[in-house]
């Protein structure tokens, strides 16, 4: 299991859940921005994607069985934060198929005072169609131990540093994409294609079963861009409407990755970050 710690911060430790496909160094812009205002940082490469041990199934394939392992992987980051004695309050970050790792995290755990969800995978936009299909080839090829395989039109990664900025669907800042490009050619042992049969299964039955159960006792900000094209939108309006005192800032022009937006929406989206985590450590200061 691999994290990495920025260890400096008297203001508390945010703990940063990545999205699937992504590795720690994807989170070091936002380290620093939570670095300057007095934060400590962790973040993690969950199991089978990064430099963390992946499947024996392939390199290149997401593989989970139940996405509630994923719950051992925040076990052991916490852990290690208690070991280092990381800054108190904690808090969390979770973006895209982290903040549905996250979500569980809130709901089962004590440990995070506030909480962020960037683009929270607690739904995917898809037709009702293609949610049928989703579930009927996921279920069907687990059942009969395909679950390894990789899900049909999910993606692949035969060159993810050589994709064209043109027509991507994470941020409309050529400047951040080809950030995130250049750490995969610098360590192209990073990349990640599509996700198996049996995470594709496991992840529906997650988000269906915390869609179901109440929102916890832990403040909230969500941040959603306009154009979203990856995650349901409505998922995360359902959620968040049903959430005591959440707020959610919807960032216009914004795709999936809206902290990999332009500077300026990464300076004020990243000042409102600070703000929500900083009137916790007031708080509990008082």
């Amino acid at each position: 299991m691999r994290v990495a710690v920025w260890p400096q911060g008297t203001r508390g430790t945010v703990f940063w859940f990545p999205g699937r496909t992504e590795y720690v160094e994807k989170y070091s812009d936002g380290a620093q921005h939570l670095h300057d205002a007095g934060f400590a940082s962790v973040a993690i490469d969950w199991r089978g994607q990064g430099l963390t041990e992946r499947s024996d199934h392939g390199h290149l394939i997401g593989h989970v069985n139940d996405f509630k392992d994923f719950q051992l992987d925040v076990d052991a980051m916490l852990d290690h934060a208690r070991r280092l004695d990381l800054p108190r309050p904690w808090h969390l970050f979770a973006h895209s198929m982290g903040g549905l790792i996250g979500l569980r995290s809130v709901m089962t755990r004590h440990d995070f005072q506030r909480a962020v969800f960037s683009a929270p995978m607690w739904g995917i936009q898809a037709s009702p169609a293609q949610r049928i299909s989703a579930w009927t080839l996921s279920s069907v090829g687990t059942a009969l131990g395909l679950g390894a395989r990789a899900a049909p039109f999910t993606g692949k990664a035969r060159d993810p540093a050589g994709a064209p900025f043109e027509g991507n669907v994470l941020t409309s800042d050529p400047e951040m994409f080809r950030w995130m490009k250049n750490q995969l050619r610098a360590h192209p042992e990073l990349a990640l294609g599509g996700p198996s049969l049996s995470w594709l299964i496991a992840a529906l039955r997650e988000m269906h079963n915390l869609a179901r159960r109440a929102a916890p006792d832990v403040p909230v900000l969500g941040i959603l861009g306009t154009e979203e094209s990856i995650v349901s939108s409505d998922a995360i309006h359902v959620r968040l409407a049903s959430w005591p005192g959440a707020r959610l800032e919807i960032i216009e022009g914004a795709r999936h990755e809206a902290f990999m937006e332009d500077a300026a929406t990464r300076r004020r989206l990243y000042d409102l970050v600070i703000g929500h985590f900083t009137d916790a450590a007031a708080k509990t200061a008082s």
